[in-house]
């Protein structure tokens, strides 16, 4: 089982960053056909990083949106990114001494992730406008996150996971060195589930996460007057025309 997942987990990674990259790729090179800045839009390149850090960081356009799924939202993605950090000691030795120090928050941003998601399906089934607008794809993926965090806190305080040994087959199979996994029901699902994530990642709706810094709607300047904007295509059609 433990070769099982060091192979699957290579391969995953492969995929997901292999795939990242080619996305990212994709949308920096995709022109932007028109100035097109949700307004009030801000007119320097300075306030246009302003408007993006708002954005990743308070998720400002949601918050004027719908109170409601603003908080289960932010409470997702704050709480996933505490988790993610706090999983970086199962990847380093030493670890660092930021990551020791998250370590407590850590626990607890577990479950605000819980609660957050929790929230955001419970809206997705009982608002019948969003429900109306909601994909099979938008109740697995929360479904998935759902198991993979409650897998997570049941290996923390119900089965009591060795996480040294989850640890070593980490550490080893970065150097390519197949360690041996415990065999924990909870353990087995939540790799299983991660692996998938990280497998589907590059194709998925979740590709919001690199997305948003190319959105045109929120990187532009607004300076449709000062400065005219032409795509590169109709750049080479204007000047065929002259």
């Amino acid at each position: 089982m433990s070769l099982f997942f060091a192979l699957l987990f290579i391969v995953a990674a492969l995929v997901m960053v292999i795939g990242l990259a080619r996305k990212i790729v994709q949308y920096a090179r995709t022109p932007a056909p028109l100035k097109i800045p949700t307004t009030p839009a801000p007119v320097t390149q300075a306030g246009v990083v302003l408007r993006l850090f708002r954005e990743v960081v308070f998720f400002e356009s949601l918050f004027k949106g719908n109170k409601w799924t603003w908080l289960f939202g932010w409470m997702f993605h704050l709480g996933l990114l505490l988790v993610l950090l706090r999983h970086l000691r199962y990847f380093m030795d030493p670890v660092w001494l930021p990551i020791q120090l998250i370590q407590p928050f850590g626990v607890y941003a577990g479950y605000a992730m819980m609660i957050g998601l929790v929230g955001l399906l419970v809206r997705r089934i009982f608002v019948d406008r969003v429900r109306y607008i909601s994909a099979p794809s938008d109740f697995l993926w929360l479904a998935i996150l759902i198991i993979i965090g409650f897998s997570g806190l049941m290996m923390k305080f119900v089965f009591h996971t060795d996480v040294v040994m989850v640890k070593q087959f980490f550490t080893g199979l970065m150097g390519l060195s197949f360690g041996t996994l415990p065999v924990d029901f909870p353990l087995i699902v939540h790799l299983l589930l991660v692996a998938l994530l990280m497998l589907l990642f590059p194709f998925s709706k979740l590709l919001h996460v690199p997305g948003i810094f190319f959105s045109p709607t929120r990187n532009q300047v607004d300076n449709p007057r000062e400065k005219r904007h032409l795509a590169p295509w109709a750049k080479a059609m204007e000047e065929q025309q002259n």
